[in-house]
């Protein structure tokens, strides 16, 4: 075991603090990182207050790792130390279930979170908001050398919970994109979905990040305070992405839906939603869900950043900052990932 800093939430809803947290030594598969950037994502504001149901206290959230390796054990074969990797939503899974077999560890019913779950151990993960962690090879990606690491820590969940969907429902030339929200999650999502050759619509509450969201990539962007946006847009698009962690109103949104359009979540509210089901079967429109990505998937996304040259939009924070930062993600003012410098823990 090696002791190592941290900011935990001591007790749902309380502000984060420096401590110490034990790391597991080394095992035969383990993969050492010392941690150079980690992002705050809103989930880690839902989890530390309890939003989303009862959690493991003290808690280190942190599921947006960026870092290089430092130690390897025996059999690890996959890196070597001093490569850039990075640690996303996940840590294990089962690794025998049809779902991991087919890559979608996340779908596993034994996957374990990189934090607020339980290990195979017995013991509680702790995330990024620390100095170093050990995970296990199978559950750590490289960072190709084009992605800076601190734009890249974003990625291991806002860009694959957007990549993810977009890929699945065929988001690319000759279709009409729109991404709900330009927040963390949203203005990846315009990145990738422009990347991919789509169209794309940003559909915000204002026109206050319109000019941003035209530079990273949107065709077109709407107010949905406007109710002229619904009758506008009506039966045009083929795929929406909801990255908001609101609810909505379903009715309205599917409303926009070509026949056979989806409307996908992955945002997710606190909040039971409601859903006038003639909006779904009236031109045979899909609502769905989708959880960031498996391990290879996750790889893939970054090799396609990479490529295309995306990384998040951040505020680089110490970790001092973080309670403030949390405040201001409530309050919609980043633009557009927190990101704290392991560096300041």
């Amino acid at each position: 075991m090696t002791t190592v800093a941290a900011y935990a939430a001591p007790a749902a809803k309380a502000p984060l603090e420096r401590t110490t947290i034990e790391r597991r030594a080394v095992r035969e598969f383990d993969v050492l990182i010392d941690i150079k950037f980690a992002g705050i994502c809103h989930s880690d504001i839902h989890q530390a207050r309890e939003g989303w149901g009862e959690a493991i206290f003290p808690m280190v959230p942190g599921h947006e790792i960026a870092g290089v390796v430092s130690e390897v054990g025996p059999g690890v074969t996959k890196f070597a130390v001093g490569e850039r990797v990075g640690v996303g939503c996940m840590v294990d899974s089962c690794r025998e279930c049809d779902n991991c077999k087919a890559g979608l560890e996340q779908h596993c019913t034994g996957t374990v979170g990189t934090y607020n779950a339980i290990g195979k151990d017995g013991e509680p993960t702790y995330g990024g908001y620390s100095t170093h962690v050990v995970v296990d090879e199978n559950f750590v990606v490289r960072i190709p050398d084009g992605l800076p690491l601190d734009v890249a820590a974003p990625l291991l969940c806002a860009g694959i919970t957007t990549y993810s969907p977009l890929k699945q429902w065929g988001a690319g030339p000759g279709k009409k994109v729109a991404v709900i929200g330009l927040g963390g999650l949203g203005h990846t999502a315009v990145k990738i979905a422009h990347a991919l050759g789509a169209e794309v619509t940003v559909l915000s509450q204002s026109l206050r990040k319109k000019e941003d969201g035209l530079k990273l990539g949107a065709d077109h962007y709407y107010a949905t305070s406007d109710p002229k946006t619904f009758e506008e847009l009506a039966g045009s698009l083929d795929l929406i992405v909801s990255t908001v962690s609101a609810p909505l109103e379903f009715g309205a949104y599917l409303s926009l839906l070509r026949t056979g359009g989806a409307l996908v979540n992955v945002g997710a509210p606190e909040e039971p939603v409601t859903l006038p089901l003639f909006s779904l079967i009236g031109g045979n429109k899909i609502l769905a869900g989708s959880a960031i990505g498996g391990i290879a998937e996750t790889q893939e996304m970054l090799d396609f950043c990479a490529e295309h040259r995306i990384g998040a939009e951040i505020e680089l924070i110490a970790a001092s900052e973080i309670n403030e930062a949390y405040e201001r993600v409530l309050a919609s003012d980043v633009r557009y990932r927190f990101v704290i410098d392991a560096a300041t823990i």
